[in-house]
């Protein structure tokens, strides 16, 4: 109903065009659903915008669009309120037609052709592989996931990828520290990685010397030192004497933790089509050829021994070292290569999902891939705030290096995989979240997601007492306050949905299911369904039959199970 009143909004305005009372007709014309019954079902502001270029006031306009407008059956009534706006009023039968869709195409009802097939390649998480996932990578994980669902729903093709930061100094601490666990010494550097996963990972090694390798190494910092010094120093110990036993730590290390990430995401319902390891950029040869490639056009400088990018000559504040001065490449310059394999995979559209801390990172990838003569603006980078846990009220203080955080794991374990990935999505992912374990345990109306469940739950319940009924619906029937809210709620799914995927906002369809359920509930308690009248009767199971696809569907999409008992 919604893209027939925008038509018919068009038409009018072209043929006030023709009149010669406007020059043009925008492009988007603004139609939306009206938050007061008394304001009917839909609502546009057109006339306000457009009556400078009429040259007179948005009612005056409003009244000519009005009468231009070709009036069907499906429209009860036009009102002008305001300062001009149009309020549209739907006829029941055109209202209630919407119960007959959603029943007639079920799991497919909400199902898009946005994308036209077009094909994304969707990274998220990419969280360094040194330990287990904790509550923060849980959001970039549920709100990746969700988006890949929302897309595919819209009709792109998405590849979802897990870029493997498996090179690199954050690697070699790894290492170090799994070695120093297998020694058991007490001299642990401050800079290491002391969770109990360390321990775990030290308990699987065989047939390694156990080695002094605190010879000629400066000071930690609890002695006074340098804590970066010193575990450089250990690292350079380590590769130097234990040669090639510390590959085969490494090795270990990162198959036991790559193995724990990839299981845990899996359960929490997150698949990726590939896991893309930085590694094998430097084993090709990818991230020196690209280097070179950048020397001779001008775009890499030396400067004290390092190779600098002039990231500055496309909006960075400051140029960046992709090669340091002892020849090692930086994160950076893997990351460049990372980009242009992606771009030469031929997607149409290249989504980086980020933690908000890259924030800086992402004007100096853009420059990367203009510089490489790729059309920066098919790479679009979003950023995922923090997520703060609460219990009792209380924040839960977490630390990564030193081990004291809570796993996605254990938050799934505590809350279950459907609150978890529900609560993550609740918010705008721009936005910080306080992650609130009690009330995601709790089994209350506060609850959204047992709010939304249940309702689910509750329909099923209903249709399972419902004796078989020859006689046919109704729908005209369906005329008191709660049925023509609850109707007036699913003819708002389609653009829900559609505005989800158009700006990357699960969190707007984890709110409209939380007011699906309300009106659901509210109308449960306020009537019968179950009763003498066998054609209100029909009609009202039909009602809740839509309102249970829709809860369905949506859940669905946010990766959230509808439960038939609870």
């Amino acid at each position: 109903m919604k893209t027939k009143l925008k038509q018919l909004i068009i038409n009018s305005l072209n043929t006030l065009v023709a009149d010669g009372v406007l020059k043009s007709v925008p492009e988007n014309i603004r139609l939306d659903h009206a938050k007061d019954d008394t304001q009917g079902d839909f609502a546009t502001n057109i006339a306000m915008l457009l009556s400078k270029q009429a040259k007179c006031t948005p009612q005056d306009l409003a009244k000519k669009i009005v009468a231009k407008l070709e009036i069907t059956d499906e429209i009860e009534k036009i009102e002008i309120a305001g300062h001009g706006f149009i309020n549209f009023f739907i006829s029941q039968t055109s209202s209630t037609s919407i119960i007959n869709k959603i029943l007639d195409q079920g799991k497919n009802y909400g199902l898009l052709n946005i994308g036209t097939g077009q094909r994304v390649l969707l990274e998220f998480v990419s969280a360094n592989p040194t330990g287990p996932l904790h509550v923060g990578h849980g959001r970039g994980a549920a709100y990746g996931a969700t988006l890949a669902n929302l897309l595919r729903n819209a009709g792109f093709t998405v590849d979802c990828e897990y870029y493997v930061n498996d090179a690199g100094r954050q690697m070699d601490i790894l290492t170090t520290s799994v070695y120093l666990r297998y020694i058991n010494t007490d001299k642990f550097p401050d800079n290491g990685y002391q969770g109990e996963y360390i321990t775990a990972i030290s308990k699987q090694i065989k047939g390694i010397k156990k080695l002094n390798i605190f010879t000629n190494v400066s000071k930690d910092a609890k002695d006074g030192g340098d804590k970066e010094k010193h575990i450089e120093d250990l690292i350079n110990n380590c590769k130097t004497q234990l040669g090639d036993d510390y590959k085969t730590i490494f090795n270990l290390a990162i198959k036991h933790i790559l193995a724990d990430i990839k299981q845990d995401l899996s359960e929490f319902g997150v698949e990726y089509q590939q896991w893309f390891s930085e590694q094998s950029l430097l084993d090709s040869g990818l991230s020196k050829k690209i280097i070179a490639t950048l020397q001779a056009s001008g775009h890499i400088y030396e400067k004290q021994g390092a190779l600098w990018f002039k990231t500055t000559d496309f909006g960075d504040d400051l140029d960046r070292v992709v090669v340091r001065d002892n020849g090692v490449h930086t994160y950076f310059a893997s990351d460049i290569a990372y980009h242009l394999e992606k771009f030469e995979r031929g997607y149409d559209k290249i989504i980086n999902i980020w933690g908000a801390d890259h924030h800086g990172y992402i004007a100096r990838i853009k420059a990367c891939i203009k510089a490489l003569n790729h059309n920066p603006d098919k790479l679009e980078i979003l950023l995922v705030q923090f997520a703060n846990l609460y219990r009792s009220g209380k924040k839960i203080a977490m630390s990564t290096r030193s081990g004291s955080f809570v796993t996605l794991q254990q938050l799934r374990t505590e809350v279950g995989n459907d609150a978890a990935r529900f609560f993550y999505v609740l918010r705008k992912v721009d936005q910080h979240m306080d992650f609130d374990l009690d009330l995601a345990k709790s089994k209350t109306n506060e609850n959204p997601i047992f709010y939304i469940q249940y309702a689910h739950a509750r329909i099923c319940s209903v249709l399972a007492k419902a004796q078989d009924n020859t006689q046919a619906p109704d729908l005209t029937l369906l005329n008191n306050a709660h049925e023509q809210a609850l109707i007036k709620q699913l003819s708002r799914y389609l653009n829900i949905v559609k505005n989800a995927v158009l700006n990357y906002e699960p969190h707007i369809l984890a709110y409209y299911l939380r007011d699906l359920a309300k009106d659901f509930h509210s109308y449960y308690n306020n009537c019968e369904f179950l009763i003498a009248d066998k054609n209100l009767q029909a009609s009202r199971l039909q009602l809740i039959t839509a309102t249970q696809q829709i809860l369905q569907n949506g859940l669905t999409l946010l990766g959230v199970s509808a439960p038939e008992k609870m």
